[in-house]
C-alpha cells in the first residue's frame, strides 16, 4: 500500500549552488547529500520541519535535461508551500533578495504570493485561510 509521495525531482545546473540557494536563501533544511558516483549525488532538501516530501535536485546530465532546468512545467506554477505566517515569510523571501512575480492576495483557499527559484521555476507560498 502506498503511504505518501516520497520525493520530487527538480532538474539544476550545480549541486553545490542548488544546495546554497535552497538552503540560505529559501530556509530548507539539507536531508541528505550522498555521493553516488564522481558526477552524481544524492541531494534532498525540504522545508524545515517537513515530514514527508522532499526536494530531489538531480542535475542535469544532457541537452535535453538542461534545456528544462527552470521551466519543468510549461510555465506553470511548479511547487506549493503552506505557511503558518505569510507575512513573516513574505518579509523573510523580500529581504533575502527571492524574485517576487505576485505580491501577496487573498483568494478563496487562503493568501498567497507567487515567487521564482534561482532557476525560474514559479512556487506558490500559501497560507490557508
Amino acid at each position: 500500500m502506498i503511504k505518501h509521495l516520497a520525493h520530487v525531482a527538480l532538474l539544476v545546473d550545480d549541486y553545490d549552488r542548488a544546495i546554497e540557494y535552497y538552503q540560505h536563501t529559501l530556509h530548507f533544511t539539507l536531508l541528505e547529500d550522498t555521493v553516488l558516483s564522481p558526477t552524481k549525488r544524492w541531494v534532498l532538501v525540504a522545508p524545515k520541519g517537513a515530514n514527508e516530501c522532499s526536494i530531489l535536485l538531480a542535475k542535469a546530465t544532457d541537452d535535453e535535461q538542461r534545456s528544462r532546468i527552470g521551466n519543468q512545467t510549461g510555465g506553470r506554477v511548479f511547487m506549493f508551500l503552506y505557511s503558518d505566517n505569510l507575512q513573516r515569510d513574505y518579509q523573510t523571501y523580500l529581504d533575502n533578495k527571492v524574485r517576487i512575480v505576485e505580491p501577496p492576495r487573498k483568494e478563496s483557499y487562503g493568501t498567497v504570493f507567487v515567487f521564482k527559484d534561482l532557476y525560474g521555476n514559479l512556487w506558490d507560498m500559501i497560507e490557508p485561510g
